[in-house]
């Protein structure tokens, strides 16, 4: 029987959001029902508030989430009613070219629920990222469930970081730039995203990690986090700073958190001879770049993009469970605070302003 709960609805865009009252089917072939234990405040809800992902409101926001499967459809073997899961938006196909050559973290036909869930009078949401966890409950395609162990109640609101933001950033570091031991790394923007590359590529056992952004705040919690250096970028120029720090030639990996011309110029011409540039920040439609063609060959190495970190989750989330208890990767770190459904939209203000790493709900 469909079920009705409390969620985070953007309406309209640029609107503040509001709690609506919403309907959840019963799971169809291949779908879950989740019952949502915490969710983390990301950008990319954000975005969808503002207009910037695309205008088919509304939108069910929340996708970095926890929760317990409550509900299975026909067909689903691979989670369970009663499993704990980290939700994810990689549900890999298993058919598409890229996962038939062994390379399901690039899955070019991932996949969401079928049925829509919609507000009482009908009108069909559209998911976050084929999520939408700022509810009490949330239908899913059974393969954006990845169960996980020994994540204790209390371990829910860091845990559940992995669904998105964390995973992109640690995922840039770890699986995009393949960061080696003893490699220098310099990380552009340590918002949630590229706070979490810093402590990536602290995990794979860079010696030298730079953290650039312009918040002395961010640079703070960034060496926290790893970083062995800090620059402000209003204060000194990016490039010249981390080849300063670098014997003069440049990071073997620069990773750009933010994702515009200025900061991607920045990653290019920062790195060393045949060093890496990880692109991992998202940029808007209008965005272009101009870069000369013999620089581009003359400084070899590779630009990469980044998706969600090129994770699959089947193998990264418990693995990062396991680093997390071992003492190896704090991610309780980047919880800020936990708050409410009713306060996301303050939420996001704090996020605007800097003044959060990551607000999380828990219901």
């Amino acid at each position: 029987m469909p079920q009705k709960v409390k969620a985070v609805v953007a309406m309209a865009k640029d609107a503040p959001v509001s709690i609506e009252t919403i309907v959840i089917p019963d799971p169809g072939p291949g779908e879950a029902v989740v019952d949502i234990l915490t969710c983390g405040v990301c950008h990319t809800d954000l975005h969808y508030v503002q207009g910037g992902i695309g205008d088919n409101y509304p939108y069910l926001l929340g996708h970095e989430a926890t929760g317990t499967v409550s509900a299975v459809g026909a067909g689903v073997t691979d989670v369970a009613v009663g499993d704990k899961v980290i939700l994810n938006w990689r549900a890999v196909c298993g058919e598409c070219r890229a996962c038939k050559k062994g390379q399901a973290q690039y899955c070019f036909n991932t996949h969401n629920a079928t049925q829509k869930m919609t507000l009482e009078d009908g009108t069909e949401l559209d998911p976050a990222l084929g999520i939408g966890a700022f509810a009490e409950k949330t239908l899913v395609a059974a393969g954006q469930c990845t169960k996980v162990s020994g994540v204790t109640d209390e371990q829910n609101a860091a845990a559940g970081l992995l669904g998105c933001g964390i995973m992109a950033g640690i995922g840039a570091a770890i699986n995009t730039g393949a960061v080696a031991r003893g490699e220098s790394v310099a990380v552009i923007g340590c918002g949630g995203v590229g706070t979490a590359a810093i402590a990536g590529a602290a995990l794979a056992g860079a010696t030298t990690i730079i953290a650039v952004d312009l918040d002395d705040r961010k640079l703070a919690k960034a060496r926290e986090l790893g970083a062995t250096h800090t620059v402000n970028s209003t204060e000194r120029d990016a490039v010249e700073a981390i080849q300063e720090l670098t014997g003069g030639f440049g990071a073997d990996v620069v990773i750009d958190a933010v994702g515009r011309p200025e900061t991607y110029t920045q990653a290019f011409y920062a790195r060393d001879l045949a060093g890496r540039v990880v692109l991992v920040g998202v940029p808007t439609p209008e965005m272009t770049l101009q870069l000369p063609l013999a620089d581009v060959f003359g400084r070899g190495g590779s630009l990469k993009s980044s998706w969600y970190g090129d994770t699959l989750p089947s193998r990264d989330f418990q693995m990062l469970i396991d680093q997390y208890h071992l003492g190896r990767l704090d991610l309780d770190a980047f919880v800020t605070e936990t708050i409410t459904l009713e306060d996301v939209d303050a939420a996001f203000a704090k996020m605007h302003r800097g003044d959060v790493l990551r607000s999380v709900v828990v219901l």
